[in-house]
């Protein structure tokens, strides 16, 4: 089965535009519904957050050093590096005794409008506590802490990392294929789209063994903080409040895109085979919709799906639509 067709952008009366891709819906028995071929290959990147954070707090790490949800949320974000991200993290790290020279996520310009701006017109400097990966990364250390590893907790052969990869392979239910480096200089394990579905139906669905217990933690976490685990004006943020905090929502990079549904005991996992943002939004807010989590007209939905496309003098030129047959 080749990719299928998702989402279209409609400028007038022509279809100027089409993203294809592949999405899989899962529960705790296994596939649902699929569009596209569910065997394809990706990377998660940050969408699978919540499955890099399950060692933090199955080893212990979490509870030793005294975590709350806020911490857990972090772990699972890619922040805008706004002040509420920056300093909840810099204090993270100083009660671990750490600072912005322990992380190995490098540098970026945050996306956050007032920290940009206050960084590009004053004299601080930027550092580590900007990248949106920051808060993972605290993780790691305090991962690291625990298990006594050395400072380069991001190579493939750290215990760390080793970790993560065999939580990654355990909830995906597969061996991984191999690694890419990711933006912030951690591996990322590859795996079908179906296995990453099939992880966050695991997540919807968690038992009450330790591992049942940390999924229900980062989860819980992730619904009472979305302003932590994105932004202001963030596609995570905006859709897990406009849902009530009922469902879970994680992007990662080149159009993957994921949900975690307690109440249904769905997880959902998409990837548009172009990369592009725009088309993985709008998608998972059409099988949101789909699956009656998410409200068609709700202004959340209708800014990714459905609403109009403005030019710069607030003129409609177009709108994003589901492609025929997606979702059913």
């Amino acid at each position: 089965m080749r990719s299928a067709e998702m989402i279209e952008l409609w400028r007038g009366d022509m279809r100027e535009s089409l993203h294809c891709g592949h999405a899989v819906i899962c529960d705790a028995r296994g596939v649902v519904e699929v569009w596209g071929r569910p065997s394809q290959v990706i990377f998660p990147r940050s969408s699978c957050k919540m499955i890099q954070a399950l060692p933090l707090i199955e080893s212990g790490a979490a509870d030793a050093a005294g975590l709350t949800d806020r911490h857990l949320a972090l772990a699972c974000a890619s922040h805008s590096g706004a002040d509420i991200h920056v300093c909840a993290v810099g204090d993270w790290l100083s009660g671990l005794g750490m600072g912005d020279s322990d992380l190995r996520c490098g540098c970026h310009m945050p996306t956050d409008p007032a920290e940009n701006r206050r960084l590009t017109c004053g004299d601080e400097a930027l550092c580590q506590l900007h990248n949106n990966c920051s808060g993972k990364h605290a993780g790691f250390l305090t991962l690291n802490r625990h298990l006594k590893g050395d400072p380069d907790y991001i190579l493939p052969v750290h215990p760390v990392q080793r970790a993560v990869k065999a939580a990654f392979e355990e909830v995906t239910g597969e061996t991984s294929p191999g690694f890419g480096i990711d933006g912030c200089s951690a591996p990322n394990w590859a795996c079908t789209l179906e296995g990453l579905a099939r992880a966050m139906a695991c997540f919807a669905n968690p038992g009450t063994d330790r591992r049942g217990q940390a999924m229900r933690r980062l989860v819980d976490a992730m619904r009472a903080h979305p302003e932590l685990v994105a932004g202001h004006g963030r596609a995570c943020t905006t859709l897990m409040r406009a849902m009530g905090g009922r469902v879970a929502v994680k992007t990662g990079a080149e159009a993957v895109f994921v949900a975690i549904l307690p109440e249904q005991g769905l997880g959902v996992a998409l990837k548009i085979g172009d990369g592009a943002t725009r088309a993985s939004e709008a998608a998972i807010v059409a099988l949101l919709i789909h699956l009656g989590a998410l409200d068609a007209h709700d202004p959340a939905a209708q800014r990714h799906l459905g609403g109009p496309i403005l030019n710069w003098r607030g003129m409609k030129t177009g709108e994003l639509r589901p492609a025929r047959g997606f979702p059913a």
